[in-house]
């Protein structure tokens, strides 16, 4: 396809206004459609970037805290929380899922931020972004804590925009399950859906000039009063903090240096003949962790300045249309990501942070992780590694066929974790139901063929690559 046909943008514009998504808003996904189907360039070639090198780092910020004192008091959390966990084969939003007994990532989401309130006496706001699909139970989840909502609204949405055909571009048609016409834009749809909302002038009519920006389903994602403090203090309009990669983050994006800018490049971004550089962790250092800090005041200029907001590079994903058949029809998303805002603004920033500000839960291997005892929950609520080098090494492999969902996952650790916190590799393979006080050392992995599982008892110590199993 040399160019999107006319009844095919006609049929995207004509659905997108019966959701009521705004002028603006279709104008953008028309022009991003556009650029791909006429072979517009969507990937960052390593022949026109340069590796980063030196960067601020957290180690060097504890004189700033005394300012981010000052600037908390201007200061939103926004929390992106439009994901529904269906790696882990849900249909709610993930940030629901338990932490630990009796506590979602949204309980301690809204725990921390009121103990943020009262230890610093400032009127912190909680905001969400969220979905369509993630609004209702999220806001329901939060009414636990009446004290939380203030003069702000809790949330505002993130828009959707239509899946589209690959050889046609017209808006694909599913009509024994509609939802799946429709995608989300990526997280870059950030900026003009704190736009559309109202969200933005309504932060910003409250006093607030600063916003610290996380994923819901990243533990490690909390406000800080030394990067809020240097943030501030610098007059920085944009700060991505990043942290340095390791073999298992070859595959993630990374920053990079194009024309003396500090850019984001993603592996969709990437060329195959690329991909041994974009891997390279020697040569590229540092991956986004996905905290953002912004100045609302410049993010408000920055956007009143262009119809078009942000000119985000644009990301093409091809998909199949359901979830559940992956060799059935495929389609293709259009997206952005936030990050990507980086080389927007002039004087942008990147921050090499602590490892442990970045703890995502994207799998039920990091979800058994976190309920074990390698981790615990601190005073701020805050979920904390007993042992942050061992908990960094730990390495855990269930097998996707009897643990890839949540509710494999519970029912076969229906006692919950076992004790991880003198592991240093834990891998499953095959069907294994487990007891209550299992202690797994070292490193050990469980296999079985069989059709029937393997019982793990009561009270069992696993040693060892066959498992050693002792009573």
């Amino acid at each position: 396809m040399s160019r999107l046909e006319a009844n095919a943008e006609d049929a995207n514009r004509k659905r997108m206004h019966q959701v009521g998504l705004s002028d603006v808003a279709i104008r953008r996904f028309l022009q991003s459609l556009r650029f791909v189907v006429e072979g517009g360039e969507t990937s960052i070639p390593e022949s026109a970037i340069e590796p980063v090198h030196d960067l601020p780092r957290y180690s060097e910020l504890a004189r700033f805290e005394s300012a981010g004192r000052d600037a908390i008091h201007h200061t939103a959390i926004i929390k992106l929380n439009g994901g529904l966990g269906t790696s882990m084969g849900l249909s709610s939003a993930k940030s629901l899922l338990p932490v630990r007994p009796g506590l979602s990532f949204l309980d301690l989401i809204a725990r921390q931020v009121l103990w943020a309130r009262e230890r610093y006496a400032a009127a912190v706001p909680l905001v969400l972004m969220n979905s369509n699909r993630t609004r209702a139970d999220s806001l329901a989840e939060l009414e636990k804590f009446p004290t939380l909502a203030g003069s702000l609204p809790l949330d505002f949405l993130q828009r959707r925009v239509p899946r589209v055909d690959i050889d046609t571009g017209a808006p694909i048609d599913w009509p024994e399950a509609p939802q799946l016409e429709w995608c989300p834009p990526g997280h870059g749809d950030l900026y003009p859906a704190l736009v559309d909302s109202g969200m933005l002038e309504a932060l910003r009519s409250n006093g607030i000039r600063y916003a610290f920006v996380s994923n819901a389903d990243n533990l490690g994602g909390v406000l800080d009063l030394r990067i809020l403090g240097w943030f501030a203090s610098h007059h920085v309009p944009f700060a991505m903090e990043v942290a340095e990669r390791t073999a298992a983050d070859r595959k993630g994006g990374h920053l990079a240096l194009r024309e003396g800018r500090l850019i984001l490049r993603e592996g969709a971004q990437c060329k195959e003949q690329d991909r041994e550089a974009f891997q390279d962790i020697e040569r590229h250092h540092f991956f986004n962790t996905n905290n953002l800090w912004l100045d609302l005041d410049v993010l408000s200029e920055r956007l009143a300045g262009s119809s078009e907001g942000l000119s985000l590079p644009i990301i093409r994903n091809e998909k199949p249309v359901s979830p559940t058949d992956p060799e059935g029809p495929r389609c293709l998303q259009l997206e952005t990501a936030m990050g990507a805002a980086i080389e927007c603004f002039e004087g942008a920033e990147a921050l090499v942070v602590p490892r442990d500000r970045f703890a995502p839960v994207k799998t039920t291997s990091d979800l058994l992780r976190i309920w074990s005892d390698a981790y615990e929950l601190s005073a701020d609520h805050r979920m904390v590694a007993v042992d942050p080098e061992r908990s960094r090494l730990l390495e855990i492999e269930l097998d996707p066929r009897f643990f890839g969902g949540f509710d494999d996952l519970r029912s076969r650790f229906p006692h919950g974790a076992p004790s991880l916190v003198g592991c240093r590799r834990f891998a499953v393979f095959g069907d294994h139901r487990f007891g209550a006080d299992v202690k797994v050392r070292g490193e050990v992995e469980l296999a079985n063929s069989s059709a029937s599982p393997v019982e793990i008892e009561n009270g069992c110590v696993l040693e060892g690559r066959q498992g050693g199993i002792q009573s």
